[in-house]
């Protein structure tokens, strides 16, 4: 039964990839639209700490407050 199952998933995930592949449109990204106006590129250095280094940043600052405002609440065990 489990190899029945797996047969299944993997069909049922194989299918809705192929399906997004399928429908979704190419970007376009040669094609300009009325009032386009791009920036410079972007360096991979750039890109780099703007798509990897900003989030991890931002996820630790976060993880830090939490931790902070957590340990703040504990009251010391009387005992």
């Amino acid at each position: 039964m489990d190899k029945k199952n797996a047969l299944r998933a993997g069909a049922l995930a194989s299918g809705t990839t192929l399906m997004m592949l399928l429908m979704s449109s190419p970007a376009l990204a040669l094609t300009r639209d009325d009032g386009d106006d791009p920036g410079p590129g972007l360096s991979a250095i750039d890109t780099i700490g703007l798509f990897v280094v900003a989030p991890l940043a931002i996820f630790a600052i976060i993880a830090g407050l939490v931790i902070l405002g957590d340990k703040s609440r504990k009251q010391p065990k009387q005992g």
